[in-house]
């Protein structure tokens, strides 16, 4: 139901924001990932953040200190040729099928960015493609549009309830200690990015390292801010429409963040969000909270971060997710200018 459309930021692609920072594949991504169960990832803490994607009950996390070291994983979902990207700059996690056409591709981390956002390239074409829309900006695949699946950030802890039987990204041998610190330490405390990789004015209407979810829908953008979702000190739930369709976006404490101290489990904590269409076999469902849980208002059930129904007469149901972007603000307002800002009332 969601996604960038195709032909958006090569409408107003701008050379001067695409800038050289490392040679190709200095950072590198993962081609041949090894996953592990939970029980055998003692080395990720309970409030670690990681990126969560799941296919046809195929549950995989991507522990985010793997993936700053990292920020792409080449891998296969249920029989899905998937790409699982995390930008520390933007704090962006992006899964996307590898499919264009006929050719199934592969990514790795060009060394450029653009507006401070990982720029991937392909290594069947040479195309590049912009992570926070999925669009190849130069090359042969230039003006075509990945498909963006849905993904989301979650503490470990947050995941492992959802999914007890899913599997953990291992990490690679070389290096493994590196994976328990921040190479960005006190990055989301600054005022705002990386000057040299981000010069330019940043909407207002938000803070710049301000965390939001971003969600579009049939051309409609909306930012959720994390600030406006967390109605409760450590819950909350909005009911919105976009584009005509019922959305319910959720946000839950509990998530370190990723780019705050050396170790990244004592991070602070800076919650998460969850989207969803608000409906169950064609009857919408409203949201809000009550002894501090996510309940839905036709029938008391509770549901988790996830999307999940745990209790209630709807138990066991699942929400459709809606493809969002939980992005810092200057990065989703870069991409996305025309954004609408969420606001109650």
């Amino acid at each position: 139901p969601a996604g960038p459309g195709p032909g958006r930021a090569g409408d107003r692609f701008d050379r001067a924001m695409l800038v050289d920072v490392l040679a190709p594949d200095q950072i590198p991504s993962i081609d041949d990932p090894t996953f592990i169960p939970p029980g055998r990832a003692a080395w990720v803490a309970d409030r670690a953040p990681v990126a969560s994607v799941e296919f046809d009950g195929d549950a995989r996390a991507y522990p985010l200190q793997i993936m700053t070291r990292h920020e792409i994983v080449n891998d296969v979902i249920a029989g899905r040729p998937v790409a699982v990207t995390y930008c520390p700059l933007c704090n962006s996690a992006i899964a996307f099928d590898r499919r264009v056409g006929e050719r199934t591709l592969e990514f790795g981390v060009s060394g450029k960015l653009y507006a401070s956002d990982l720029v991937m390239y392909d290594r069947q074409t040479g195309s590049l493609w912009l992570q926070l829309t999925g669009e190849s900006i130069q090359g042969p695949l230039a003006g075509r549009t990945l498909e963006v699946l849905p993904a989301q950030i979650l503490s470990f802890a947050q995941w492992r309830r959802d999914h007890p039987n899913g599997r953990v990204l291992s990490r690679p041998s070389a290096g493994s200690g590196s994976y328990q610190t921040n190479p960005y330490v006190g990055y989301d405390r600054q005022p705002g990015p990386y000057g040299s990789f981000f010069d330019r004015p940043v909407d207002g209407r938000l803070e710049p390292m301000e965390r939001v979810a971003g969600v579009t829908i049939d051309g409609v953008v909306v930012a959720y801010p994390y600030r406006t979702l967390a109605t409760d000190d450590r819950i909350g739930a909005i009911n919105d429409t976009v584009a005509g369709r019922p959305v319910a976006v959720f946000w839950e404490a509990g998530v370190a963040s990723a780019l705050d101290t050396e170790r990244i489990a004592d991070g602070r904590d800076v919650g998460t969000s969850g989207v969803f269409l608000a409906q169950t076999e064609g009857r919408r469902l409203t949201f809000g909270i009550r002894e501090g849980t996510i309940r839905d208002r036709e029938t008391g059930s509770s549901w988790t971060i996830g999307g999940r129904a745990v209790s209630g007469s709807l138990a066991g149901t699942r929400l459709e997710p809606v493809p969002h972007v939980d992005a810092f603000w200057f990065a989703w307002q870069a991409f996305y200018p025309e954004s609408e800002v969420y606001s109650e009332g």
